[in-house]
């Protein structure tokens, strides 16, 4: 008999988790074997649980998705993380990928086609929902060396904006509505793609671009 793939499902949405965790039990080959609702509960359940493959929401309580992936393989953990969400947002979708998950999934993917992803993964593929690809492509295409075109998501302007004002970290978040983690992942994402060693360079080019006004 084939050893089964064990899966911890991470979902702060009760209802859908639990359904979710009804679908895969019904697939002979998968096995559950942890849940949580919060990415910070989750990683006391991987670390117990020994799974194969990790189903993590992106936008969750405590700890959201990224940044749980974030400390996973801040922590060397090399399972497979499989975004399970309903975001399509570009900062969602890079952020996940940047920070280290293997595949970015909607949740109104087909049961089966869920079951082929998740067995595809645990066997060392990459997954994207067909409907997300396209925004990789794009961003692939609008990197630092694209000459004028801009190189940078709506969110990271928005942060960039910030930064020019210059607000903290902590302000930025409350200001955007997102956590300290975030808005760092996200300074971080804009040093890159600026080719800047820090923010007052990046505001610096971002004007010169033309990305972000003056502030007087």
């Amino acid at each position: 008999m084939n050893k089964k793939v064990r899966l911890v499902v991470v979902d702060d949405h009760v209802l859908f988790r639990r359904g979710l965790i009804s679908l895969l039990t019904d697939v002979p080959e998968f096995q559950v074997v942890g849940e949580a609702g919060d990415g910070r509960s989750a990683l006391a359940v991987i670390e117990s649980s020994s799974p194969d493959i990790i189903l993590l929401d992106v936008n969750m309580p405590v700890m959201d998705g990224i940044q749980t992936v974030q400390e996973l393989r801040e922590r060397k953990c090399k399972l497979p993380i499989l975004m399970l969400t309903i975001s399509q947002q570009e900062d969602d979708l890079l952020g996940a990928l940047s920070a280290g998950a293997n595949g970015y999934l909607l949740k109104d993917t087909e049961p089966e086609e869920l079951r082929r992803s998740i067995n595809l993964m645990v066997d060392g593929k990459s997954i994207l929902s067909p409907d997300v690809t396209g925004t990789v492509l794009r961003a692939l295409t609008h990197g630092p060396s694209s000459g004028g075109n801009n190189p940078l998501s709506d969110r990271e302007l928005e942060v960039l904006a910030c930064l020019a004002e210059g607000m903290t970290t902590n302000q930025i978040g409350s200001q955007l509505f997102i956590s300290e983690n975030t808005v760092k992942t996200h300074i971080r994402h804009i040093l890159e793609k600026l080719e800047a060693s820090n923010r007052t360079e990046a505001v610096s080019k971002a004007i010169q671009m033309g990305l972000i006004q003056k502030v007087n």
